[in-house]
């Protein structure tokens, strides 16, 4: 069953020098509980499209429909994740994400118990009670992620999640979601730059071309290692890696900038 169906969407944006296409008949769908990773040159429109189907921004035409149901604006259907944190800082790591369910009107032994669960799962037991300011950029980001899940979004929208962590934080994290979304069945649109992590996380790779940005490629991944960073020298990891860069380089003129 198909979680998530985008079809025939476009995006222009109007400018004092004229209308610019940011996205053109983009069309794709997402399994129920696939994680499904978009890459692309920048300034395709990855992050036009992610606030779409996020309802964050309006498209110009096509559809974006979540369980078969169009979408009209932000929903509790969607959880969606930054590169910024987007934490309130008065607030300790289990009432940032109780703060969602409490908005919701979900009673407070229920909200606390399924707080502490996901921060359980993310790892963030010992520090429950700390403000944002007292934590690392990684554990930040996993309070972000738990206060998302607990939420009960029917797809996970991530944009860039890691990239403003540091080389070993960011594998750490990338082994990190991807036990946590195997062990919630979760639906997962990720957007990154990376193409290693791309590989590392998704079930299926969609190559974007530049601007305007379409579905170039749409490729599953299938590897026999385990995905963890070790999987970084497997023959077949190496392979899908020569693939997406060969797709990527032929949207880049000589200069390694995008046409």
């Amino acid at each position: 069953m198909d979680k998530l169906t985008v079809s025939e969407l476009n995006k222009v944006f109007s400018a004092r020098q004229g209308d610019v296409t940011a996205l053109k008949d983009v069309s794709f769908s997402v399994r129920e509980s696939e994680f499904a990773v978009i890459v692309g040159p920048s300034g395709c429109g990855k992050s036009t499209l992610i606030n779409i189907v996020g309802g964050l921004e309006d498209k110009t035409s096509g559809s974006v429909m979540i369980s078969g149901h169009e979408i009209s604006g932000p929903g509790a259907d969607r959880g969606m994740v930054f590169q910024s944190y987007s934490l309130f800082p008065w607030l300790t790591v289990q009432k940032n994400v109780e703060f969602g369910l409490k908005m919701k009107g979900v009673p407070a032994k229920e909200r606390s118990e399924t707080a502490l669960s996901y921060i359980d799962m993310v790892g963030l037991n010992a520090f429950k009670d700390a403000l944002p300011d007292q934590l690392s950029g990684g554990m930040k980001q996993r309070v972000a992620i738990a206060r998302t899940l607990a939420n009960d979004p029917e797809i996970l929208l991530m944009d860039e999640p890691f990239g403003a962590l540091d080389a070993q934080t960011r594998m750490l994290m990338q082994e990190s979601l991807a036990d946590i979304t195997g062990r919630t069945g979760s639906t997962v649109l990720f957007i990154t730059h990376d193409i290693d992590e791309a590989i590392l996380l998704g079930d299926r790779v969609l190559v974007m071309s530049r601007r305007p940005g379409t579905i170039k490629a749409d490729i599953d991944i299938k590897l026999d290692c385990k995905r963890n960073h070790e999987a970084l020298t497997d023959e077949g990891f190496i392979r899908i890696k020569k693939q997406i860069m060969t797709l990527l380089w032929e949207e880049m003129d000589v200069k390694g900038e995008s046409k």
